[in-house]
């Protein structure tokens, strides 16, 4: 066995960077420590300890090699120590060769796809985009409609008012003022917008949620005009095959006024196809001679039709959705099936 200090400290350096090497946990490095850099029972601080016993000129030499192996042996602790703590070290129990996990990409909401789609549809239609206020005033919402103040949907149980005669619209119809106070016939907007009910939360029912408002104004509008536009557009967004129908209604800002309801056709995957049950998409009716008067134009030159969707029930019937809080419950393994 060499007595030779230099020898006996390389010998401890690959010993002791060995041992760190395989020691698996916190636990074991702290051992090696002990046995190699403790102050009582360390080896390499025992030659330390042991540099008075050596010839004067041998204990320099003898000495920076000992702080030097010291050295290296205290940075490999602490590299070792770092690459156990970390989570995808040793100790962590990942397991390394599994593969990895593709980053997740995000994309438009279901309910923002729809209002595109719809929108897209409309303007190769000749309409133009408007938008107006969230928070308006009851003339806008309620009066200049058609609506007076008496009536129920003004009540305080169905509308979010905040100060004076100022609330957060109901619909997006006031749009439909705002445009035709602002722009002469003829007219063709959508207007796509976020809409305010003290509705309950439920399978149906938002208290808030988007709205889509059409309207076209001009000279000569009929109820044929009003029915083959909108019949247009279901055959463009669910397909060649889809029927429409007109159910008689009441709103107060058209006359006459219609429930609209559409029939899909589904091609299965086996390719047999199927007709659904009649499902209701919009209100809808020609602009009632009122309305067009409180908004500063002659009704007997200028007629009109509007309607109103909400774009998230046409995503829940396009995508076979039946909880329409589902939408807005933000689970990502929801939402990424709809990823482009």
């Amino acid at each position: 066995m060499t007595t030779n200090p230099r020898e006996v400290l390389a010998t401890l350096e690959a010993e002791a960077l060995a041992a760190i090497a395989t020691a698996a946990d916190a636990d074991g490095l702290e051992a090696v420590r002990i046995a190699f850099l403790g102050r009582s029972e360390g080896r390499i601080s025992a030659v330390l300890r042991g540099l008075g016993s050596l010839p004067p000129e041998e204990r320099p030499a003898v000495g920076q090699e000992a702080n030097r192996v010291k050295g290296v042996v205290t940075a490999a602790l602490e590299e070792r120590t770092a690459a156990l703590e970390r989570p995808d070290g040793p100790a962590s129990g990942t397991d390394l060769t599994l593969p990895g996990r593709r980053p997740w990409r995000g994309g438009l909401h279901p309910v923002t796809q729809a209002v595109d789609e719809i929108w897209h549809i409309f303007r190769d239609l000749g309409f133009a985009r408007a938008r107006g206020p969230e928070a308006d005033t009851e003339w806008y919402n309620f009066e200049a409609l058609n609506t007076p103040l008496d009536h129920p949907a003004a009540d305080e149980q169905d509308t979010l008012y905040l100060v004076d005669s100022v609330l957060l619209r109901s619909h997006t119809s006031p749009v439909q003022m705002r445009t035709m106070e602002t722009y002469p016939p003829p007219i063709r907007i959508i207007a796509p917008g976020w809409v305010y009910r003290r509705d309950t939360y439920d399978a149906t029912h938002t208290p808030a949620f988007m709205q889509i408002e059409g309207l076209v104004i001009d000279e000569g509008v009929t109820f044929v005009d009003f029915k083959a536009t909108l019949g247009e557009f279901a055959r463009r967004y669910w397909g060649p095959d889809t029927q429409i129908r007109f159910r008689p209604s009441f709103f107060p800002f058209t006359e006459p006024s219609a429930e609209v309801d559409v029939k899909r056709v589904i091609t299965r995957p086996d390719g047999t196809r199927e007709d659904t049950d009649w499902l209701e998409i919009m209100g809808a009716g020609m602009v009632d001679p009122n309305v067009i008067s409180n908004a500063g134009l002659d009704p007997e030159r200028y007629t009109g039709w509007a309607f109103g969707m909400g774009p998230a029930r046409i995503a829940m019937l396009k995508h076979g959705v039946d909880d329409l809080r589902t939408f807005f419950e933000n689970d990502v393994r929801f939402l990424e099936q709809f990823v482009r």
